[in-house]
């Protein structure tokens, strides 16, 4: 299974998944950590996955998404963004109504 699968299955077997640097527990860089930290303030359960433990995963969600940073949120299968745009969604309620719609699966 090549990179761009993995990443497929991975975002569309989890409601909510965050690809960082680091995990929930131990983000590597301070943008992962608030993104972990915003998801948290809204009480979601969330997966991590760690893109400093597998190189092409690190590339591969980057061309998944055709967006260039780390962290990267999906929710319900859907790109969302990065800790820029996730904070001003949580700052505007955006990120708690999309959170809180119902998954289309």
């Amino acid at each position: 299974m090549d990179a761009n699968q993995r990443i497929k299955q991975v975002v569309e077997s989890n409601r909510v998944m965050l690809f960082m640097k680091g995990n929930r527990d131990f983000p590597q860089c301070g943008f992962s950590g608030r993104a972990v930290q915003i998801l948290q303030a809204l009480d979601t359960e969330f997966e991590t996955a760690d893109v400093l433990a597998d190189d092409e995963i690190r590339q591969g969600v980057k061309d998944y998404s055709s967006w260039p940073t780390i962290p990267q949120l999906y929710i319900g299968g859907e790109f969302v963004g990065g800790s820029d745009i996730m904070m001003e969604m949580y700052e505007n309620g955006e990120l708690k109504k999309k959170l809180e719609q119902p998954s289309s699966s």
